[in-house]
């Protein structure tokens, strides 16, 4: 795919959507840490339902570290590896408090440092809650990504560096976004809908559905 074409692509989806965000509901880089963890295949509807109990009884990396494992659990137990964040995002918590004063650092290192904080993780904080130019590369961007030719790679971190690399300047901020929302509601695994799609003109996937 050639700038040229890349490039109209990011226009029009910023033409559709200016304002890009993630549907997890925030107020703080920790709430969206603790959100993010939980997401690890999980809907952000079902995450959010989570974290809406949660957040006002405990917000802070003190408040859920009191909590405890258990204490946790009972808020999270309808989201899948409940157990396993449970306890991942406990440490994080203890670590926050005790190595960074309780705030979320703003270091990939220091991120992947965490318990349960990935590459992917990393770079939807550094991007979200800070606004690093970051690309973080899920199933639908990865998905989007190869289906459309935007950015072809076998591996989610090959995805990652080649969008990071061709996608001009203006738009690295919000390609995360962009790309995933519309990998979720257009873009879709099964039966993408080609017939609805607004970059169909640009897209490079041969086998275009229709209506």
């Amino acid at each position: 795919m050639n700038t040229e074409k890349r490039t109209a692509i990011y226009r029009v989806l910023r033409e559709h959507m200016p304002a890009p965000t993630t549907e997890l509901r925030y107020k703080t880089p920790f709430e969206l840490l603790v959100a993010v963890i939980l997401s690890a295949q999980a809907t952000d509807v079902s995450v959010n339902k989570a974290t809406d109990l949660l957040y006002p009884v405990a917000n802070t990396p003190e408040a859920v570290f009191k909590l405890g494992v258990n204490g946790l659990k009972k808020y999270i137990r309808t989201i899948g590896l409940y157990n396993t964040k449970a306890e991942n995002i406990i440490k994080t918590c203890r670590i926050l408090v005790e190595d960074h004063g309780s705030v979320v650092p703003r270091t990939r290192e220091e991120l992947e440092a965490l318990p349960g904080v990935g590459r992917k993780t990393a770079n939807v904080i550094l991007n979200t809650a800070f606004g690093e130019p970051t690309i973080a590369v899920d199933t639908h961007i990865f998905r989007v990504a190869n289906r459309t030719g935007l950015a072809k790679g076998k591996t989610p971190l090959e995805v990652e560096k080649r969008l990071v690399r061709m996608t001009p300047d203006e738009f690295k901020k919000d390609a995360h976004h962009w790309l995933i929302l519309h990998g979720r509601y257009v873009c879709k695994a099964r039966k993408p809908l080609c017939y609805e799609c607004p970059i169909i003109e640009y897209c490079e996937f041969k086998k275009k559905v229709t209506a």
